[in-house]
Formats: structure tokens, C-alpha cells, sequence
């Protein structure tokens, strides 16, 4: 390929190249998780609507330029202020993959009787290894409630 060829597929942008642009910004923004990234994928974006639908002069390369950057500063700033909080996420759940911090508060019936402190306890549906808290022995049938854990033994006491 000479070099008029290759010009001639790079210039002027064309709505492929502004999709194109958009796809790697968002690729980009995936693996770095700045947002900025995200916005400037929207403009270019934007940029491609703009190159596809506005016909004569409005649509050279001039007017897609000034189509993006304006687009990106004013994304950017909206992204940095009114969406801010899309950087931050919110709390969450604080014991998500804590399953035995789930359990805590958990009333649960005591399924064998416990010897010398430990037993087995029905949480739901599942079975649990467990210890009493005072260590004392609880009768099978008592409801109790989970009050810790250690690795996956949970601490009762009798209700």
C-alpha cells in the first residue's frame, strides 16, 4: 500500500473510526477503572451519531473534532461532579463471602445433644458443627442463637 491509500482510509474520520475509537476507549476504561476513560468512550460515541446524521458542513471533520472534545470536557466535568458518586460505589453488603458473619444473630435448633460443650446445630437447612459459649451441654430440641464463630463452628447460646 502507498501512501495516498493509507491516508485515504484513516482521512477524513468516518463514523467506523469514531465507533472504533469509542470500542478501545472502552476496553481501555475497563481494565484501568478511571471513568474518565468511560465518558471520553461516550463522546466519541456521541461523535459517531453526530458524523453518521448531520449531513453537509455540519459533518466535516472540523465539526466531528469540535463535536468530540466538546463532548469529553463537558462528560468529564458531569463525571467528575453530578455522577461522582459512580466512582465511589456505595457501601455494600459487609458481610458478603463472610458466610459465618451471616449466621451471626441466627437462631438455630440444637440437633444433637451437645458433650462437653459442642454439638450440632440446624441453621435453615444445613447442619452445623457447634460450641456452646459458656460451654455447658444443651439439650437437643433447645433453640439457641449463634452469638460467634471459629473458622466453621459456630458459638451458640441457649435462647
Amino acid at each position: 500500500m502507498d501512501g495516498a491509500m493509507i491516508e485515504s482510509l484513516l482521512w477524513p474520520p468516518t463514523l467506523w473510526h469514531w465507533l472504533v475509537l469509542a470500542l478501545i476507549l472502552f476496553a481501555i476504561e475497563m481494565m484501568a477503572g478511571t471513568f474518565d476513560l468511560l465518558m471520553t468512550a461516550i463522546a466519541a460515541g456521541i461523535t459517531a451519531a453526530w458524523a453518521t446524521f448531520v449531513p453537509g458542513d455540519m459533518g466535516a471533520w472540523q465539526a466531528q473534532l469540535i463535536v468530540f472534545f466538546s463532548a469529553s470536557i463537558v462528560l468529564i466535568v458531569l463525571g467528575r461532579t453530578v455522577f461522582s458518586g459512580l466512582r465511589t460505589g456505595g457501601p455494600g453488603d459487609p458481610v458478603l463471602n463472610k458466610r459465618m458473619e451471616r449466621l451471626m444473630g441466627v437462631r438455630a435448633l440444637v440437633v444433637t445433644d451437645f458433650s462437653q460443650g459442642q454439638g450440632r446445630v440446624k441453621i435453615g437447612d444445613t447442619e452445623w458443627q457447634a460450641e456452646s459459649e459458656s460451654g455447658t451441654d444443651i439439650p437437643a430440641g433447645t433453640t439457641v442463637t449463634v452469638e460467634g464463630a471459629k473458622s466453621t463452628i459456630v458459638l451458640v447460646k441457649p435462647v
